[in-house]
Formats: structure tokens, C-alpha cells, sequence
């Protein structure tokens, strides 16, 4: 699971790029916000990805080479059967797709892979994408072989040999199928990291959707409130990315039940990290005077500081 400091880094890049839009439609930022703040997770998964496949790939050159020696013999028992033909034609495209299938990887191998350009990384990731189709297409090709040959019981055994690498081969491609959606098998302890990198960006980005979602609904509130506190200052003519600090800290202070001291200091740490080298004391200064309106003591604080 991210933590909770990620999310909320997450959550305040997210309201500053909103107010940045000028009141855009939430929903409509989201997927280009998401593509960007995990841009990096999702390029070290692609990473890890790809070891996984030049393995696999390596154990495949074996079988590929026991294909091609029986798929002589296997196209010349066809042609003698011409009731046979769509097996015939059903192997020759299982020939010609195991062929895409190895320039599809090569070209991944030579694709470069630490590059920061966005566009190599995008490179990389749609030529992933497509080796993985590709793939899937050849095991379904393998699947109506394997299954065309028991409507020809007389060709069975004949075909065996060929038939056996085939599944050899499709045994390469089952595990394909885990290492590109390993969640969907959490019995394989050794995917576990591609599993759990996967897991990750997913539950960052829902829980921050829900956190933002749970800000926006209460924003009109929560500027009011920020309003009264910083006098002569409206909520709009505070720096963006303060406003984005002091929006999610007087959030968890006044409605997410979040204690104050650990709102204040996850805010001034947020500060730290985003914000000038003022945002700090003006961060502390605002949520320290709400959280002691909200619990009833406008005293003065030794911790508050003076806007």
C-alpha cells in the first residue's frame, strides 16, 4: 500500500495542477495527471517487466528450433490430406507469427530502456504493449491447432510431435499471460514484486482520488474558513501551492478527524517540499490558528506564528 505520505504529496500536485487550469473539470485532469505523477513507478515496472520476458525468451529459442524441424514433416502429412487444409492453413500462420513474434522481441531488446526522454519511454512502453497482443494472438493460434487435430482422430498421432512443441511453446505464453496481469495470480510467489508494483500505483491513485474528491466536496467550506483566518488575504490570492497545502490541512483537521498535530506537521513538511522558503512559517501560522478555533482555544499558541 502507498503511504500516507505519498498520497498526500499526490493529492496537493493534484489541486495545484487544478488551480493551474483555472477550474477545469476534475475528472477531465486526472488521466494525464496520473500518467505523469506515475511515470516513474510505472517505467521501473515495465523494467522489471521486460527482465522477466528475456527470460522467458531465452528458454523459447530451444523449442522454436524443435518447431521448425518437424514443421517439414507435419505440412507434407497435411497436403496429403486436403480434407486437412484448414489445419495446414492453421499452422503455416502459427510459423509466420512465432517468426513476428522474435523480431517483436528483438526490436524490444534494442529498444533503449534508462532513457529520462518521455518519448523513448513511450517508445518502449507501446512496443511492450504490442508484443504482449502479439503473443496473445499466437496462443489462441496455438489453441485452434491443438484443438483442430481431434477432429482428425487417423492424424493424432502422426501430428503428435509437432503438436508437442506447440505446447511447449504455449506453456511459454501461459506465463507471458501471468508476468503481463500477475494480480490475477497471487498463488506465484515469484511475481510477487510485479504484483505488488502493479497493486501499488493503482491503490496511490485511488486513494488520492478519493481524498480529492473528499476536498472538493467541502472546498467552498474550507475556503471560508481560510478566508476568515488569513485577514485581508481571500483564499484566491494565496500562492497555488500554499492553497493546496492549507486545502488539504484544514480538510483533515475539520472533517477527516486527523490529529491536529500531525495535520500541522505533515503540512509543514509538504511545505518544506513544495513550497518557498516562506511557506513553512505561513503553512504553520494559518493551521495552527485553525486548529485552535476548531477545538474552541483562540488563545495564543508558543507554537503559532504571526501572519
Amino acid at each position: 500500500m502507498p503511504s500516507r505520505r505519498h498520497i498526500r504529496e499526490a493529492v496537493v500536485q493534484f489541486l495545484y495542477c487544478a488551480d493551474l487550469e483555472g477550474g477545469a473539470n476534475p475528472a477531465e485532469l486526472r488521466g494525464p495527471f496520473w500518467d505523469f505523477v506515475t511515470e516513474s513507478d510505472r517505467r521501473s515496472l515495465q523494467l522489471a517487466t521486460f527482465r522477466t520476458v528475456h527470460h522467458l525468451a531465452h528458454g523459447r529459442e530451444g523449442r522454436l528450433v524443435e518447431f521448425v524441424e518437424r514443421l517439414a514433416t507435419a505440412n507434407a502429412l497435411l497436403s496429403a490430406w486436403p480434407q486437412a487444409e484448414v489445419l495446414k492453413l492453421e499452422l503455416k500462420r502459427i510459423n509466420e507469427m512465432e517468426s513476428g513474434w522474435s523480431t517483436a522481441f528483438s526490436k524490444l531488446e534494442r529498444l533503449p530502456k534508462d532513457d529520462d526522454d518521455a518519448s523513448v519511454a513511450e517508445s518502449f512502453s507501446a512496443a511492450l504493449e504490442k508484443f504482449f497482443k502479439l503473443d496473445r494472438d499466437l496462443a489462441l493460434a496455438r489453441l485452434r491447432f491443438l484443438q483442430g487435430i481431434d477432429d482428425f482422430p487417423a492424424l493424432r498421432n502422426q501430428l503428435e510431435a509437432v503438436a508437442a512443441t506447440i505446447r511447449r511453446l504455449q506453456r511459454i505464453s501461459d506465463r507471458l499471460r501471468m508476468v503481463e496481469e500477475p494480480e490475477k495470480f497471487p498463488e506465484q510467489a515469484d511475481l510477487a514484486r510485479l504484483r505488488d508494483s502493479k497493486a501499488e500505483i493503482r491503490a496511490l491513485r485511488k486513494k488520492s482520488d478519493e481524498l480529492v474528491d473528499s476536498i472538493l466536496a467541502k472546498k467552498e467550506e474550507i475556503d471560508e474558513t481560510l478566508a476568515a483566518v488569513v485577514e485581508n488575504f481571500a483564499p484566491e490570492r494565496i500562492d497555488p501551492v500554499d492553497r493546496a497545502i492549507l486545502r488539504l490541512g484544514t480538510y483533515e483537521l475539520l472533517h477527516a478527524g486527523t490529529p491536529p498535530k500531525v495535520a500541522m506537521n505533515e503540512s509543514i513538511e509538504l511545505a518544506k517540499r513544495f513550497g518557498t522558503t516562506d511557506s513553512k512559517r505561513f503553512v504553520n501560522g494559518v493551521l495552527d490558528k485553525i486548529a485552535k478555533q476548531a477545538s474552541g482555544n483562540a488563545g495564543p499558541s508558543e507554537n503559532q506564528e504571526v501572519l
